[in-house]
């Protein structure tokens, strides 16, 4: 099998891929197509299948290892593929560890630096509640994207986000007394535990109803409320607080955020987790480009392109 990373344009491939996510299109002379990302453990790639019958569209759903025969393609200077057949695999024998991307650092050594800036927390109501979130998530936050496409979106991306804006947190702490830092890295370890609920799942991360409908934002805004509400500490300011941090840590309305950052440390934290969102986002980018050259437009930055230096 071909790895995603190791295809040649003018390739012409018939191997097992999965499919991430799947769109249906038309168009404008009204034929139906679909919009496809195919995925591996070495990266992604675009796919399209035009003039798609019923049969093809029963076939492609997101999240499961199809058969797929495709031409490699160059389309506005990067490799994408064009889809010819579809033919159904038998999941129980797919190891689907050849398609999960992971991350940096292993399960076990993202939970052990996980539980030691949870054991950091001196505040006991805080602690309590975070406790009590991480129970109720369970190894989901450890397995989980942290999203569907932009960032971390890989297996155990969740929780490498999140410790990723956890040490950032203890650093600006320590350059800036005046934030609190039981307050601010509280906030930090749950802030997108709700994407458990709002992504699918490990393999096509594609949004569930629940998550279109409310979103991992007011999720995880319930879940300190029912917690809090169980610990008897719900009307306790560490409460109040953690529940503003979380609702505006987004930053602005227009991104999601039902409020907007009202203290020091939800302002910081606004910022630290769409600077790390960002860095993950164009490094991932580049990493598929060679030195001198310039990256595809990425919608979510303003559609700016990344020049990747040479130095």
């Amino acid at each position: 099998m071909t790895k995603i990373k190791d295809l040649q344009e003018k390739e012409r491939l018939t191997q097992p891929m999965l499919i991430k996510s799947c769109v249906k299109g038309t168009t404008s002379k009204g034929s139906p197509y679909l919009n496809m990302t195919f995925q591996d453990d070495t990266g992604t790639i675009e796919a399209k299948f035009w003039d798609v019958k019923e049969s093809d569209e029963e076939v492609a759903i997101a999240g499961t290892v199809v058969e797929a025969s495709f031409d490699v393609i160059d389309y506005n200077n990067a490799l994408q593929l064009r889809v010819n057949k579809l033919v159904a695999l038998d999941q129980n024998e797919v190891n689907i560890t050849d398609f999960l991307l992971t991350g940096r650092y292993s399960s076990e050594e993202v939970k052990t630096e996980i539980n030691k800036y949870i054991n950091s927390i001196s505040n006991t109501n805080l602690k309590k509640i975070i406790e009590g979130m991480f129970q109720r998530v369970g190894d989901k936050f450890f397995e989980y994207p942290a999203a569907s496409k932009i960032h971390h979106s890989f297996y155990g991306g969740l929780a490498e986000h999140t410790l990723g804006i956890a040490k950032t947190a203890e650093a600006i702490t320590k350059l800036y007394p005046g934030i609190n830092y039981d307050l601010l890295l509280s906030a930090v370890l749950i802030h997108d535990m709700g994407k458990t609920v709002e992504l699918g799942g490990l393999i096509s991360s594609e949004y569930t109803e629940e998550g279109r409908l409310t979103g991992h934002i007011s999720i995880c805004h319930g879940w300190i409320m029912e917690v809090s509400k169980e610990l008897g500490i719900e009307h306790s300011e560490e409460a109040l607080l953690l529940r503003h941090l979380i609702l505006s840590h987004h930053g602005k309305l227009e991104y999601g955020s039902p409020v907007l950052p009202l203290t020091l440390e939800a302002e910081v934290l606004s910022m630290i987790d769409n600077l790390d969102a960002r860095i993950n986002t164009i490094s991932s980018l580049l990493e598929n480009i060679k030195e001198g050259e310039w990256s595809q437009r990425v919608p979510s930055l303003d559609g700016r392109q990344f020049y990747k230096p040479k130095l």
